[in-house]
C-alpha cells in the first residue's frame, strides 16, 4: 500500500502535524524520511525491514552508507546520503549538548551518548571523552580497538591526547560486544593504571562507563572507581 491510499489521518505526515512526532512509530518516522518504496516493496515494508535488519533505531544510527547499500531498496545514493545525514545530525546533537553543559548534569545523556557511538560495534572500542575545566566535552575520540587490557591500551597515549587537548578531566569508555557490561577483572585494573597515569598530569578520571546494546554500566556509580 502506497501512502496516498491511507487514510488521511493515518498517513505519517498528518499525524505527526496533528499528533506531534512522539506519536509515530519508528517505522513511520523512517516513512517520512524515505518517502517511496520500489517496485515490490512499499515504502512501509523497506522502513520496517531497515527496522528489523539493524536491530531497531539505535542499531541504524551506526549504519554507515555501505551497510545501507546492501538493503535492497536503498541501492541509489539519495536516500542513503538522506539517511546517513540525519544520523549524523542525530549524533551532533547529542555532543553539542554535552559541550554546552557539566556533562553529570545529566549523567543519563552521557550514556545514551556513548552508546550512540559504541554500543553496536562488532569489536571493543575503546574511547575517552576528554573534558574542560567545567566538565564540558572537548571531543570524544576512539583511541584503540580490539580486547582491552593494560597491555593493548596504553596508558602514555591516553595522556597525550589529554594534554594536547588541554583537558583537566577525562571520561572512560568503552563497549563490551557480548552485550554484557559488567566489568571484568582486566577492566578494573586498566581503569586502575589511568586512573594512576593521568594523576600524574593533574587530570582527573570522573569515570569509567562501559555500554552495550540498551545498556550502559557506571563503574564510578558502582563504586568501583
Amino acid at each position: 500500500m502506497t501512502l496516498t491510499e491511507l487514510p488521511t489521518d493515518v498517513r505519517p505526515r498528518e499525524k505527526l502535524l496533528a499528533q506531534g512526532a512522539g506519536a509515530l512509530s519508528d517505522t513511520e518516522l523512517l516513512v517520512l524520511l524515505l518517502r517511496t518504496g520500489m517496485a515490490g516493496k512499499g515504502v512501509f515494508m523497506l522502513a520496517q525491514e531497515l527496522v528489523d535488519t539493524f536491530g531497531g533505531i539505535a542499531g541504524l544510527l551506526h549504519a554507515s552508507a555501505d551497510d545501507l547499500g546492501r538493503v535492497k531498496g536503498l541501492g541509489g545514493p539519495a536516500k542513503r546520503s538522506q539517511l546517513v545525514a540525519v544520523l549524523e545530525l542525530a549524533r551532533r546533537a547529542m555532543a553539542q549538548q554535552l559541550r554546552e553543559r557539566e556533562v553529570f548534569e545529566s549523567p543519563d545523556a552521557v550514556k545514551r551518548y556513548l552508546q550512540l557511538y559504541l554500543a553496536h560495534r562488532p569489536h571493543e572500542v575503546f574511547a575517552v571523552m576528554f573534558l574542560d575545566t567545567q566538565h564540558r566535552l572537548i571531543v570524544m575520540e576512539e583511541l584503540f580497538r580490539g580486547t582491552l587490557d593494560q597491555t593493548s591500551v596504553y596508558p602514555r597515549e591516553v595522556v597525550l591526547h589529554a594534554l594536547r587537548h588541554e583537558a583537566r578531566a577525562v571520561v572512560l569508555a568503552h563497549n563490551h560486544p557480548s552485550g554484557l557490561v559488567q566489568p571484568s577483572g582486566a577492566d578494573q585494573t586498566l581503569t586502575k593504571h589511568l586512573v594512576a597515569a593521568l594523576a600524574l598530569v593533574d587530570i582527573r578520571v570522573l569515570d569509567h562507563i562501559i555500554v552495550a546494546p540498551g545498556l550502559a554500566f557506571s563503574m564510578a556509580e558502582h563504586g568501583l572507581m
